[in-house]
């Protein structure tokens, strides 16, 4: 398997936590884009676009370490829900302690509840499925967070 590949896919083994890979991908998705915004000033925009840029090298990592391990949706590959978790961000108006909870929580539950067409995108075959599943969680969980920004709820 490519060493780029795992390091990639497994977000910096992050995919390798014996249990809730997906929740620690998630929230390594998180710190780096906690940093980068207090450190840097990175908008919750600017975010989201950086998670839209990662579906091209997510794809290809995910793929690729679907087909070196002979599985499906091995579950070690994790750097899908650092592509969602980042485009969720893309609702947020403000980014404070309650919108990173919230952008947290939003983005595992349609991760995890995959309503129509999230469960939809993930039947399609490699690492285009694999990531894009968790992209369409990520857009449905901006939207929720950017209602509830709407109503000033955090």
């Amino acid at each position: 398997m490519s060493a780029l590949a795992r390091v990639l896919g497994t977000w910096f083994y992050l995919g390798y936590v014996p249990k809730g890979p997906g929740t620690a991908g998630s929230l390594g998705a998180l710190t780096i884009a906690w940093v980068l915004h207090e450190y840097t000033g990175v908008s919750a925009l600017w975010l989201a676009l950086l998670g839209v840029l990662l579906i091209a090298p997510a794809v290809w990592a995910a793929g690729r370490m679907a087909k070196d391990t002979g599985s499906k949706d091995p579950q070690v590959v994790v750097i899908d829900e650092v592509v969602g978790q980042w485009i969720t961000f893309a609702g947020a108006s403000t980014l404070n302690a309650k919108s990173w909870i919230a952008a947290f929580a939003l983005f595992r539950l349609f991760d995890i509840w995959k309503p129509p067409p999230v469960r939809q995108l993930e039947r399609i075959p490699g690492g285009t499925g694999i990531v894009l599943d968790d992209a369409m969680a990520g857009i449905y969980a901006a939207l929720v967070l950017f209602t509830g920004g709407w109503f000033n709820l955090y």
